[in-house]
């Protein structure tokens, strides 16, 4: 793959579209550290840090450590991906968005056009609970006015909309999704600063040369087995074989040729693990919006089993039963995001239509079983994966106090990404080099 990347420079139309995503890049970067005006970010900042801890880390790793900072680009891609997630999911319950869904070219263009909608929406009722949230809590200082209040939501809003146009002009005229770059720089934006943290805890600590050498191989040897099993993980996928039946079509006998069925392992990707963490941060981040972060008792009790970093505290036991909520939710947003993105009974119809049958299935209901209990036992063996995955780093946040930011998620996003920006590469190379018999 770095041999595609390599010959990717030496061909012209190829290093203009790298060139052009890496300088969208640097905007994104610029305007992730342009403060917003009329507000003081470092009062903003201090606060979150004070009264919010953790509850934002994900958040914040997203965008790039822009949010702790509250800059122009505080809210970055967040508002464009849950609204993707918004109308993937409505596509089930509204008939009109699915008919569009399946509409071809221009049933793609009218749904991002509605996404795009959905974004600037959700963008001004962030930007608007953002801004009002901090003028309640004293956040924006003493001498806030209504206008440094709407000056705070149309910078967000603007900085948001902004980010969703760059990544498409990247999707368009550069390399790869150009949300997912966007978020991929975002996340490894903030892996200095986190093997920073590491360094300090772990490394720099010990006297003697020979602990420091064993802290900084065991560290990098966990980051690498992570990201190595995250790789299999996104990769691995089990083919079902699909024999099409021979059939005359004229004069001539057609068909008869073998396909498969790719069943991704990790067929959800990274949702349920956000999905499960947005449901766990929830309760604590609406608490400390409106003052009520340090209630005390069964309810104070319940808060700190939602907090991630609470779960392997060896003072407080009791909080590490969160971490079963967290795995059920996780396991179950596995099985209904997958089972709204694949559907086994469209599948089997499709095949039927076409005269495929799964070899040694009989066609039809046979077949709808066959892929549901198939895929049942796949889903499962990823959302296992994606929870050992998302589980570590809370291990060691927890339990040794590390303070990283990126987790899991972050890991899963950054291999995927990588992953599937070679590969568009790789399919741009072979295109470009491919010569056929009128070559020949």
């Amino acid at each position: 793959m770095s041999n595609a990347v390599v010959s990717a420079f030496k061909n012209k139309q190829l290093r203009k579209k790298l060139l052009f995503t890496t300088l969208i890049l640097i905007v994104v970067r610029f305007g992730s550290q342009l403060p917003i005006p009329e507000i003081d970010s470092a009062q903003i900042s201090a606060y979150l840090k004070s009264t919010l801890g953790d509850s934002f880390s994900l958040l914040n790793s997203f965008t790039g450590g822009s949010f702790m900072q509250m800059s122009v680009f505080a809210l970055s891609v967040t508002p464009y991906i849950t609204s993707s997630i918004i109308m993937q999911l409505m596509t089930i319950v509204i008939p009109a968005l699915e008919e569009m869904q399946k509409d071809g070219e221009d049933g793609r263009k009218r749904m991002a056009k509605i996404t795009r909608y959905v974004t600037v929406v959700l963008a001004i009722i962030e930007g608007a609970g953002l801004a009002i949230g901090f003028a309640n809590q004293g956040a924006l200082g003493t001498d806030y006015t209504t206008f440094t209040i709407v000056t705070m939501i149309i910078a967000l809003t603007a900085g948001a909309v902004l980010v969703m146009w760059l990544g498409e002009r990247i999707t368009e005229s550069g390399i790869g999704n150009g949300i997912s770059i966007i978020l991929l720089i975002n996340i490894v934006a903030r892996i200095p600063n986190d093997l920073s943290n590491l360094y300090q805890n772990y490394v720099a600590k010990p006297t003697d040369v020979t602990s420091k050498i064993i802290a900084a191989v065991i560290i990098l040897a966990i980051i690498v087995a992570m990201f190595v099993f995250i790789v299999f993980l996104q990769d691995g996928e089990r083919r079902i074989p699909v024999q099409y039946s021979k059939k005359m079509a004229g004069r001539k006998m057609v068909g008869g040729q073998s396909s498969n069925i790719p069943l991704k392992v990790n067929t959800a990707g990274v949702i349920p693990i956000i999905f499960a963490s947005s449901i766990m941060s929830f309760p604590s981040i609406i608490l400390s919006f409106v003052g009520k972060s340090d209630i005390k008792g069964i309810g104070g009790t319940l808060i700190k089993m939602l907090n991630s970093n609470n779960w392997f505290d060896k003072t407080n036991p009791v909080a590490s039963l969160g971490l079963i909520l967290y795995i059920v939710l996780v396991i179950f947003f596995a099985y209904f995001y997958t089972s709204i993105t694949f559907n086994p009974m469209e599948v089997a119809d499709n095949m039927k239509k076409q005269g495929g049958f799964i070899p040694g299935i009989r066609p039809g209901k046979s077949t709808v079983d066959y892929l549901n209990n198939l895929l049942s036992y796949i889903i499962f063996i990823g959302a296992a994966g994606l929870t050992i995955v998302a589980v570590i780093p809370f291990f060691f946040n927890g339990f040794f106090k590390a303070n990283v930011s990126f987790g899991g998620t972050s890991l899963i996003i950054i291999a995927s990404v990588i992953l599937e920006t070679l590969k568009q590469i790789e399919s741009m190379m072979l295109v470009r080099n491919y010569k056929g018999f009128l070559n020949d």
